[in-house]
């Protein structure tokens, strides 16, 4: 077994590979770069060694350096991770030469797997189905017209080199067809140093399902089980789960052979993912196979009691598997959902900043349920430009999936952040939305369900009770006098009159203090309805309520907004404010207060690198007439006019580092 492992990564994977190692006995070498000198997984490994500046391409992805490192600390094999080197053949094959074992499939196996078009004849060689399509390299935007319309609409454009969702489009006409080509042609260069692009036909109504395989350096091959990612933005993978709800057993047991099949064919070692489409009849294609491990694994590992990054090293180091395929058995349910900083208010757009509060819900077993927490961040890490906006893995496991999910939906209510804009309204949206629930899913479930972007759940009349008695306690406790004081805001079985105010509108409350020992006790009544029991042992200046309401378990994000409360739960908030019935009479006659108008300006929606200006000044623009290209995080984001207009002046140039909300034009 390896006495020291160097780790080829940063962030959440970096710190979940140390924790195995060290678990196994196993001491372990961080690399960082100056972005990352006070990142987690620096604090958690043996020893770390600088490795250049915060651009990944001079440090991270900077294969002499990391080699270097690895040969100056004695480590005696390398774990890539995922993203970066996981999937360089350049990489192993280094580490090869330097006595080093890489903690991997062969080299081989990743050249043969990491090139899209190559992977796709060998899966048909072997076999394994395929999506239709043009196998070969499309020269240029002319030729990837004629080859779609040989295809039939809707395809999909391609990265050879791709993964994560980066250098994909799908192009419904010969317009969105040559677009596409170019954006993915650009993203592609930027991302994998390689441009090539193919089409296949896009699967309508298709779902993303994984196999996950391990194989041994002594011809053992398993699989264990599939994994559902149809829950994607931008062909980026937000929620998954395993087992699929859409599987039955014996389409379970064809992909799973299938993978296998493929597996040996490329002479695989070591733990990988052959990803699959499958459509509405359960008929499946192959896509890729990613030959590292992947961002989800957390699930199968929840479903399987198997610890992958363990069988990795286990298998590098020479070990047989330690089961066969019919010990291979999943248990319960489990649902992963990636905490990303980005705004969803605004398009998803990446947001970065410093987290002033970052606390997690508490892992570990829960009536009946697991939680589990990926991170490479704590309170105070900065989330940098540099690299992916990916903040934490949060996973649930449980006995089936409807428990499963919520035992999720809990546990995003009781994730407290704050510094940078975060998805978790989102999720919190999401894991109450009755399409997921009911396993409808395809992955243009999110263009479908929020086809105008996303905005808040609207809660529904029970919820805003819910949320309004949430909010009166909270600030009934808040109004609370010291304990010497001889008068009380709400005194024990004295009952008083308010108004919470929700945004506009405002709903009587009836408030009475019942005497307690411990947890604040109270009944309230919201509006019309029936007087509630809530009980909490909430304490003001804490970000999370815990309690009760008429007996239900609740757990909400609580917090100061100037005057009033913001409080939030299951993707929807409000904004509440706490009046006698005077003030809030008066309240009510103040004007509502209208937002700036920002219409003859274009503004930078997210911090970004200018890739290009499309327009120039005294330029007529119609409403969808590509404005500018904005990189962030390695993605390209392409603004829109609005509406139809003159552009009067540009204010940023191609290679402008922005701001959010930085002008890039103006309109006259």
């Amino acid at each position: 077994m390896f006495k020291k492992i160097l780790v080829a990564n940063r962030g959440e994977i970096a710190c979940r590979v140390i924790r195995t190692a060290r678990r196994m006995g196993i001491g372990t070498v961080a690399i960082y770069s100056d972005a990352d000198r006070n990142a987690l997984h620096v604090e958690l490994a043996d020893e770390t060694v600088a490795i250049g500046p915060p651009p990944a391409a001079e440090s991270y992805l900077f294969i002499a350096r990391i080699v270097e490192a690895a040969r100056a600390t004695g480590a005696d094999a390398v774990h890539p991770g995922y993203g970066f080197l996981s999937e360089n053949a350049g990489f192993a094959r280094a580490l090869a030469a330097a006595g080093i074992a890489f903690i991997g499939p062969p080299p081989e196996a990743i050249e043969a797997m990491g090139d899209k078009i190559a992977s796709k004849m060998l899966a048909a060689k072997a076999g394994v189905a395929t999506v239709p399509g043009h196998l070969g390299v499309v020269a240029d935007e002319d030729a990837a017209v004629k080859i779609a319309a040989g295809i039939g609409y809707p395809v999909m454009v391609k990265a050879s080199a791709g993964g994560g969702g980066k250098g994909m489009r799908v192009a419904f006409d010969d317009a969105s067809v040559r677009e596409g080509f170019r954006l993915a042609r650009s993203e592609a260069r930027s991302s994998f140093g390689d441009d090539r692009l193919f089409l296949e036909k896009f699967i309508e109504e298709p779902r993303h399902i994984e196999i996950q395989v391990l194989a041994d350096a002594h011809g053992a091959c398993i699989h264990l089980g599939e994994r559902e990612c149809s829950i994607q933005r931008r062909n980026q993978k937000v929620v998954e789960e395993a087992p699929s709800a859409f599987l039955d057993p014996k389409t379970r047991g064809a992909m799973g052979a299938e993978a296998v099949a493929l597996a040996r064919a490329v002479g695989y070692q070591s733990a990988g993912t052959v990803e699959f489409i499958v459509d509405r009849d359960r008929n499946f294609y192959f896509l890729e196979m990613n030959t590292r491990l992947q961002v989800e694994h957390p699930v199968t590992e929840l479903v399987t009691g198997l610890d992958l990054v363990e069988e990795m090293i286990r298998i590098a180091a020479g070990e047989k598997l330690r089961l066969v395929q019919d010990e291979v058995r999943l248990e319960g349910w489990a649902v992963e959902a990636r905490i990303y900083a980005e705004d969803p208010f605004r398009e998803f757009l990446p947001s970065i900043g410093r987290l002033t509060r970052y606390r997690p819900p508490a892992e570990g077993k829960t009536d009946g349920a697991t939680i589990r927490i990926d991170s490479g961040v704590v309170e105070g890490s900065e989330i940098s430009l540099y690299y992916d906006p990916m903040i934490a893995k949060l996973c649930t496991h449980a006995q089936d999936r409807n428990a499963a999910i919520d035992a999720m939906a809990d546990a995003l209510d009781a994730f407290a952040l704050d510094g940078i804009r975060h998805n978790i309204p989102f999720l919190g949206a999401l894991m109450a939305h009755p399409r997921w629930r009911e396993g409808r899913l395809s992955t243009a479930f999110i263009a479908e369900e929020f086809p105008g972007g996303f905005h808040g759940a609207e809660p529904e009349i029970a919820e805003r009770t819910i949320l309004a008695a949430v909010a009166t306690s909270a600030e009934l406790l808040a109004m609370r006098p010291p304990r010497s004081a001889k008068a009380t805001a709400l005194t024990p079985e004295a009952a008083r009159s308010f108004v919470v105010a929700l945004g506009r509108e405002q709903v009587p409350v009836r408030a009475t203090r019942l005497a307690s020992d411990g947890a604040a006790s109270f009944d309230l009544g919201v509006g019309d309805a029936p007087a509630l029991r809530v009980e909490t042992e909430w304490r003001p200046g804490e970000p999370t309520w815990r309690g009760s309401v008429d007996g239900e378990r609740v757990v909400a994000q609580v917090g100061r907004e100037g005057s009033a409360l913001k409080v939030a739960r299951r993707g929807a908030s409000v904004i509440a404010r706490l009046m006698t019935p005077r003030a809030a009479a008066l309240a009510a006659l103040m004007p509502e207060e209208k937002p700036p108008d920002t219409s003859k300006v274009l503004r930078c929606p997210m911090p970004g690198l200018v890739v290009s200006i499309a327009v120039v000044e005294g330029q007529k623009v119609a409403a969808g007439d590509t404005l500018a290209i904005v990189e962030a995080m390695k993605m390209e984001n392409v603004l829109r006019a609005e509406r139809s207009a003159t552009v009067a002046r540009i204010l940023a140039r191609p290679g402008d580092s922005l701001a959010v909300d930085a002008i890039i034009l103006e309109f006259s």
